[in-house]
């Protein structure tokens, strides 16, 4: 419940609330003063800056390359979903769903194809680190110290925040294996 008048938000479901900073914080997982930042944007009002710290700027740059990774992977889903299998498995899934094309490129809906390493050779061959790849969960480790794609042979949806950035996905599997998550 968000309660404009007052300045505050409270999720029954899991006890948190506070203002609109934390509600910033929680929602599009910014840190304090991105929320501050961002709601100066918003409101036109300029907010001093300091130097950042190295550990600052680090961690920064890390949460910048997690970004840029999943839109690669946003991307490469929605292109795989032209692609044959694509087209014979997630967009009839869709299709047979109701979803029209339309909604199919609003919401960057995809595919990713049912091989073990499809994303990650894409990945590598357009120069991205795997180690992004697999902070986010695309990626998994067996083992045997072998990876794999994670969300291979699912149509996905990928989650955006409010600014369109994308910051996760969710996959739905289309086989009946009972061992499939």
């Amino acid at each position: 419940m968000v309660s404009p008048a007052k300045g505050i938000f409270k999720d029954f479901s899991s006890g948190k609330g506070g203002n609109v900073v934390s509600f910033l914080m929680e929602v599009e997982g910014f840190s304090y003063p991105e929320a501050l930042k961002w709601l100066g944007k918003y409101y036109n009002i300029e907010i001093p800056e300091r130097e950042l710290t190295d550990e600052e700027k680090a961690r920064i740059d890390e949460r910048e390359s997690l970004f840029i990774a999943n839109t690669f992977a946003q991307t490469f889903f929605e292109e795989s979903m032209e692609s044959k299998e694509g087209k014979a498995i997630g967009l009839s899934y869709f299709v047979e769903r109701g979803y029209r094309d339309d909604i199919i490129k609003k919401f960057q809906l995809g595919y990713s194809p049912d091989k073990k390493d499809a994303l990650i050779k894409a990945a590598k061959d357009a120069g991205h680190k795997q180690e992004f790849f697999e902070k986010l969960g695309l990626i998994k480790k067996r083992d045997d110290d072998t990876f794999f794609d994670f969300f291979r042979g699912r149509v996905m949806f990928p989650i955006h925040n409010l600014t369109g950035r994308v910051l996760g996905f969710g996959g739905r599997t289309l086989r009946t294996d009972k061992k499939t998550a």
